[in-house]
């Protein structure tokens, strides 16, 4: 077999889907007999059996049900190309940006706003995950940028960099309640308080921990979260105290109706962008790195 016939496989594809070759064809706008021998041809070509009769409908072969898998990839990922193209509607080029699960929302959001607003126009497509993930469809292309709070594991076989934008120390907020019921001594005030913890995927998960050990300060650890926004929503509960980095301390308060209780110097959150360019040269992505460094970290 030298080559596969793209052709031949879009009418399996369809004939799988639909169930029969008469019903491939109708969509097709062949004749039943044109796709018939043409699925026929693709088998032979294979050497192997695609389908099996189940009463008037066709059956998939296990094998057939492999190539299908392949199928459905091969022409999903060709109707990603076809509407990246014809999507005009909007902008003329698309930003694609990929935020860990770890990092601040409320960061990420300021961060990127900037690429909406170059002299031309960006479609934003935006997509949060873990970090494995968002970093593997960097290196393929379907990212132009992952937002992460730490480099690129050593472990991860990837050609791409990393670019610190900037760091935070940390600050402890909870409800007003809350905060009133603990008193001003911070940190020991945090002592035997309820408290939620972003989860061990967070970069400052362990670095958390360890101040409040050497602090001396034991709390009751209510709950640990894989998601910030969800942290901090259960904070503005009233479920126990939680941090966020003290660039947006004015924004946590005022979204999440807190109060900030104490700052952790010795606690600090790193956000990085995470590109498969040495030198950064994305008309959006240099906007991010600028408004990192003139505003937001300053």
């Amino acid at each position: 077999m030298a080559s596969l016939n793209y052709k031949h496989l879009r009418y399996f594809w369809m004939v799988a889907k639909t169930g029969s070759i008469a019903k491939a064809a109708a969509q097709l706008h062949l004749t039943p007999q044109s796709v018939s021998g043409q699925l026929t041809e693709f088998a032979e070509t294979l050497g192997v059996e695609l389908f099996r009769r189940a009463g008037r409908n066709l059956e998939l072969t296990e094998t057939g049900r492999r190539i299908l898998s392949y199928a459905e990839h091969i022409f999903s990922t060709g109707d990603e190309l076809l509407e990246l193209v014809r999507d005009q509607s909007f902008a003329t080029t698309t930003f694609r940006v990929g935020c860990a699960d770890s990092v601040s929302k409320l960061i990420a959001c300021q961060l990127v706003e900037p690429a909406l607003k170059l002299d031309e126009p960006v479609k934003l497509i935006c997509r949060e995950g873990r970090l494995d993930s968002l970093v593997a469809d960097l290196a393929v292309h379907r990212l132009d940028l992952v937002m992460a709070d730490r480099p690129i594991p050593p472990h991860f076989s990837v050609r791409a960099y990393n670019h610190l934008l900037g760091e935070s120390p940390m600050t402890a907020f909870a409800t007003a309640e809350l905060a009133e019921r603990l008193g001003p001594d911070f940190p020991a005030c945090l002592h035997n308080a309820p408290m939620l913890l972003p989860g061990e995927d967070f970069a400052i998960h362990q670095r958390l921990l360890r101040w409040l050990e050497r602090s001396e300060v034991h709390p009751h650890i209510v709950g640990e979260f894989d998601d910030s926004a969800m942290m901090q929503a259960f904070g503005q509960s009233g479920a126990g105290v939680f941090f966020a980095p003290s660039v947006i301390a004015p924004q946590v308060c005022s979204q999440y109706q807190v109060v900030a209780i104490g700052q952790v110097d010795a606690v600090v959150e790193q956000v990085y962008a995470l590109t498969t360019e040495r030198r950064i040269s994305h008309p959006a992505t240099v906007a991010i790195s600028t408004l990192a460094r003139d505003k937001l970290f300053v």
